[in-house]
């Protein structure tokens, strides 16, 4: 599959390790539900621990597109949603670690809480697979 970076000369550059757009031809959708920083037993991973709650996540990310078929380079688009947006700095080098060459599009949002209080993040994200 091809990933095709887009930048509009009338948009502002992106400030981290993401994409403004992307374009694919051919491939599989996949959707992946919010990732949160919980194990295979579905216990909590970090507690109280940004840094660490963000890598489960992101080790959750790439379980899920790997279960898809792909690889995380197959993502395009992350939504994050932190619950402290004081945390972007540490999130964003986090998805640095997991991404390179054509970064994902990427939405980042601070809300007041996630479903359950103990998490500090959530990411879903969105990939194109080769058939």
């Amino acid at each position: 599959m091809e990933k095709i970076t887009l930048q509009a000369d009338s948009v502002a550059k992106p400030m981290g390790p993401y994409s403004q757009g992307i374009k694919t031809h051919g491939g599989a959708l996949l959707c992946i539900s919010g990732q949160v920083p919980e194990n295979a037993q579905g216990d909590l991973v970090g507690a109280g621990d940004f840094r660490v709650q963000a890598v489960q996540v992101m080790e959750n990310l790439k379980a899920m597109v790997e279960a898809g078929g792909g690889t995380l380079g197959d993502i395009v688009k992350l939504t994050i949603f932190l619950t402290d947006i004081r945390n972007y700095k540490v999130v964003s080098e986090v998805r640095a670690q997991y991404f390179e060459g054509v970064y994902p599009a990427s939405t980042l949002v601070e809300v007041s809480r996630l479903v359950q209080p103990e998490w500090m993040l959530e990411i879903e994200a969105i990939a194109m697979v080769e058939r």
